[in-house]
């Protein structure tokens, strides 16, 4: 980041994004989205998925929780640091806002108090954060899908026809069937974006980006009663009583920053707190993708698709539209792979032997780039391998938590960094499949555009333009989550009319970064039709075996 001259006629936006293992602030100018200072701040809790940091009770498979005050020591640590690393006078901040990982619930008091801070609920694990990536409510969810497609509710084709276990209704309701006492004490069921600006303003108001994408809140309504009471009648009431509270459009004023507020992250109190956004969508103005037709992939841990369109149509498999769920006025589409980035990682930590590791250290390299640089030595498809890249479950277009990785392929001579680009194709792969379903929808993706963590890896990069056969765009700022919700608090504070206007004076795309290869990008034709025969052998009902031995698992660790 480079120091702000601190001019006397400039003004400046806090933008925070809330990761999944951590909270960044950023600092940008109004005038040009300049980033002129940053702040992170590591979660304590981190993710805890084996077990329960305040007992050490060991959680079932698939739990992923978080604990809300890590969130708070964000605006604590990261927002002053970032001031600090800007070399500003803080008082001509004029707004804040702040994006989320998504779905990622919390249960609360009518207060907003979080009920794991709640005497006597400390030690069960319903009353932490859901984080997204808990996936223990699929039984939940499947039976979502089945009553809601027995009874042709209208809005399930708004989601391509499956809610997902990820989301605000299966995971609230495991809740109220696994520990129905939690659930009774909860006055409100919230996305911790909506939690975090209520820790802001004072002022409960949900989203409309994670009430339409993550609640199947549609036409102005959530699920009936009468659905909720056939699926369990003491979930009758969820929507009216746990989910009640206005909804927000993006890029408006949910409040003041209050005093309390303001102490934490030494920022003028009263200044514009936005309205909560999630992470993926917020992203689409800091690269200028406004429009109809622009994809916005997301690429870290999971990646995100985000796509705005002028018409409402029904995408196979997508994650959701919502009218006005990225920018207003146009219909918000969502798409997305569970495992990207976790499934690299995966890799690394768990397969790859400790020669390569010492190896990676002597040439002064990461594990993953010596990997990577080893691995594109070799022409497409000289590993003889294909993976599906389902290690974190599939969210888009089968939309099953259910399934899981696999390899297929390997000899007695298959090499570490040959299983490496495997799996660094295949998420290339599945993200075709995501732009082709599109496309054969009537949805066609004319730009194509890359951001988050994974877009400074320039071979993986490569390897998307040639099996997608498009250019890829990247984005220019490194902290594009951030940077959006920068330019929404700007426009909360009214120095833009709109986030489509901000965004043309605040946000930065490189154009074409990466053109195709047409002799890689036949070579990748071949290996992509054999991942689409696993694909739909797997994924659409040939074979559950991947289903079978989740329950296998389930019922050897129960």
């Amino acid at each position: 980041m480079s120091q702000s001259t601190d001019s006397t006629t400039e003004q400046y936006v806090i933008g925070v994004d809330y990761g999944t293992l951590s909270g960044r602030a950023i600092v940008v100018r109004v005038s040009d989205g300049a980033e002129l200072g940053s702040g992170v701040h590591e979660y304590p809790h981190a993710v805890m998925d084996t077990q329960l940091a305040a007992t050490g009770a060991v959680l079932p498979p698939e739990w992923a929780l978080q604990a809300p005050n890590d969130y708070r020591e964000v605006l604590r640590v990261a927002v002053p640091a970032a001031i600090a690393d800007a070399g500003i006078d803080a008082s001509r901040v004029i707004g804040i806002a702040t994006d989320f990982t998504a779905s990622t619930p919390l249960p609360v008091t009518a207060e907003g108090v979080p009920l794991c801070e709640v005497d006597g609920f400390a030690d069960n694990p319903h009353a932490y954060v859901k984080l997204w990536k808990h996936h223990a409510g699929q039984g939940q969810a499947d039976r979502i899908n089945a009553l809601a497609a027995e009874r042709g509710e209208s809005w399930l084709p708004r989601y391509g026809g499956f809610i997902s276990s990820e989301w605000e209704f299966a995971k609230g309701l495991q809740l109220l069937e696994e520990a129905p006492e939690v659930y009774a004490a909860t006055d409100i069921w919230v996305e911790a974006a909506d939690w975090i600006v209520w820790q802001l303003s004072g002022v409960y108001v949900r989203n409309a980006c994670t009430a339409g994408y993550k609640a199947i809140y549609q036409d102005g309504a959530y699920p009936s009663r009468d659905f909720l009471a056939a699926l369990n009648p003491e979930f009758a009431d969820f929507a009216e009583s746990k989910l009640a509270g206005p909804i927000g459009e993006l890029g408006a004023r949910a409040g003041g920053l209050t005093a309390e507020a303001a102490a934490w992250t030494g920022l003028p109190e009263g200044i514009a707190v936005a309205v909560g956004n999630v992470d993926a969508h917020v992203t689409a103005p800091a690269v200028k993708a406004t429009g109809a037709g622009q994809m916005v992939a997301i690429m870290g841990t999971s990646t995100c698709h985000v796509m705005s369109g002028e018409t409402l149509v029904e995408v196979p498999g997508m994650c959701g539209v919502v009218d006005g769920g990225i920018i207003a006025g146009l219909y918000g589409y969502e798409a997305g792979q569970s495992g990207v980035g976790d499934i690299f990682a995966w890799y690394v930590k768990n397969q790859v032997p400790s020669g390569m590791y010492a190896a990676a250290e002597a040439a002064g390299q990461s594990i993953h780039q010596y990997l990577t640089d080893l691995a594109y030595l070799e022409p497409v498809g000289a590993h003889g391998l294909i993976a599906l890249d389902w290690n974190g479950g599939n969210r888009s277009v089968l939309v099953n938590a259910e399934l899981s990785g696999l390899l297929v392929g390997q000899t007695l001579t298959t090499r570490p960094e040959q299983i490496y680009r495997a799996l660094l194709e295949s998420t290339a792969f599945g993200t075709r499949q995501i732009v082709e379903t599109f496309a054969a929808s009537g949805v066609p993706v004319t730009e194509f555009i890359a951001a988050g963590g994974l877009i400074k890896n320039p071979q993986l990069m490569q390897t998307y333009a040639d099996v997608l056969r498009m250019p890829i765009s990247i984005a220019s700022s490194t902290q594009g989550p951030a940077l959006g919700s920068a330019i929404h608090a700007a426009v909360a504070a009214g120095a833009y009319a709109s986030v489509a206007e901000a965004a043309e004076s605040m946000g930065s795309v490189e154009t074409a970064a990466y053109v195709p290869n047409e002799a890689a990008a036949d070579a990748y034709d071949v290996l992509y039709a054999e991942y689409r025969t696993l694909h739909d052998y797997f994924g659409r009902g040939a074979n559950d075996v991947m289903k079978r031995l989740k329950y296998v698992r389930r019922e050897a660790l129960a």
